[in-house]
């Protein structure tokens, strides 16, 4: 018997958007889906949408992107989650390609799948950069978030062995699961562009300011977690201070000197991690003129 697949779309004031995500997951190959759509106080027609698809409806008060997701998992009942931004969609194999992936490879718990990035309508190539690796590559997620929540999916054990998606993240919360997973499992990849990516539209999360400040929370979080090994927690520490260094500039551009002494506040006590050395002896992060 096919494992159970549960697909979450957390949706916030985007019924154009999501008729189109919901038809794409409809149209996959693979069966079965549990899909389940988590509507995060949407103030426009999305609770009339609803009614013309099969799926799990939730709706609540605005809590954030993070405690969208999070409530999709718990109502979920498949051995697989996969996550589908709702201004995303999905090309008819993406979900049949994981779950074989899955089965020649019993020991995996994530994989994602290589996409295409949409921009204001029109396509663009990602930058070297952001081509996503495949196997251990925990240095490489700290430096920038390369797990796409709409790409990729995981066993349910896992994700629930390292923890759900931190309410406390307003954004970055992606970036901070990833390195938890990053941290224990090789995350593999499909290479074929299962996914497509739309972007450049003004709600979008990662237009939001202070992304920076939330990056280093996460870096200060996951050099607390006990599944790292004294030479991550290094790695995690020279990338939070690559990382301060920009922030700092930038405060420093606005007159906010306030954020200054928080990033300090940050640094000191993410070098109180178990197994790092003292900020002083570490080699000093050059700052741009």
């Amino acid at each position: 018997m096919s494992p159970l697949v549960s697909v979450i779309i957390p949706t916030y004031n985007r019924q154009n958007f999501l008729k189109e995500a919901l038809d794409s997951v409809l149209a996959q190959t693979y069966r079965p889906l549990e899909i389940i759509v988590v509507d995060d106080g949407s103030t426009d027609g999305t609770p009339w949408i609803i009614p013309r698809y099969p799926v799990k409806y939730v709706r609540g008060p605005r809590q954030g992107v993070a405690a969208a997701r999070n409530r999709g998992i718990l109502l979920s009942r498949g051995d697989f989650i996969a996550f589908l931004d709702s201004d995303d969609l999905w090309k008819p194999q993406k979900i049949r390609q994981q779950i074989d992936f899955f089965e020649r490879n019993p020991e995996a718990v994530a994989v994602q799948t290589e996409e295409i990035w949409i921009r204001k309508g029109k396509r663009v190539n990602p930058r070297r950069r952001h081509r996503k690796p495949s196997g251990f590559f925990f240095d490489r997620a700290l430096e920038l978030c390369l797990v796409s929540p709409s790409g990729v999916m995981l066993r349910r054990k896992a994700l629930f062995e390292i923890g759900l998606f931190d309410e406390r993240f307003p954004v970055c919360e992606d970036y901070e699961l990833w390195l938890r997973l990053a941290a224990r499992y090789p995350v593999f990849l499909i290479e074929e562009p299962l996914v497509i990516k739309r972007g450049g539209h003004e709600d979008q999360l990662s237009r939001t300011p202070g992304l920076d400040w939330f990056r280093l929370k996460a870096i200060a979080k996951i050099c607390h977690d006990p599944a790292l090994s004294p030479p991550m927690r290094l790695l995690a520490l020279k990338e939070a201070r690559k990382k301060a260094s920009v922030y700092r500039q930038g405060a420093l551009k606005r007159g906010k000197w306030w954020k200054i002494l928080e990033i300090e506040r940050l640094l000191q006590k993410l070098s109180s991690a178990p197994g790092l050395p003292p900020l002083g002896s570490l080699p000093a992060v050059k700052e741009k003129s």
